[in-house]
């Protein structure tokens, strides 16, 4: 399950499927998303959905990109999806979250990274679709 796991966050950008992931794990693809979301809480699709926006978060805090080429940056294939998918994870869609961060962001800390990246995380609202 690491190894699978270790594979979504080095290749979150790549289209990853669950019976190369269940590969990885050395499982077949049922046993797979059962273990997994026993593992770590989550379905590996919510996982990987989860990274993609956590990446995307990052970018639209960091960078001028456009909410359309950081969305095919991190793996999604359409822009509604992954609007759609953001609002679900933070609760307001890219461009607002950009917007929002922009009016209150402050010079960067002394805090460790670990503790800045926990503070960035996206809290989830509400449950997220698990579609595959």
């Amino acid at each position: 399950m690491l190894r699978a796991r270790d594979a979504m966050d080095r290749a979150y950008a790549q289209p990853l499927d669950i019976p190369a992931l269940a590969a990885i794990a050395h499982t077949s693809p049922a046993h797979f998303i059962r273990t997994f979301r026993a593992t770590f809480g989550e379905t590996p699709h919510r996982y990987l959905q989860r990274r993609r926006v956590e990446r995307s978060m990052a970018m639209l805090r960091e960078t001028d990109t456009s909410v359309t080429d950081i969305c095919l940056a991190v793996g999604f294939t359409s822009v509604g999806t992954f609007s759609r998918t953001f609002r679900e994870i933070v609760g307001e869609s890219p461009s607002a979250y950009r917007a929002k961060y922009r009016e209150t962001a402050v010079p960067p800390a002394s805090a460790p990274t670990c503790f800045v990246k926990a503070w960035n995380r996206p809290r989830q609202k509400r449950a997220v679709s698990d579609k595959p």
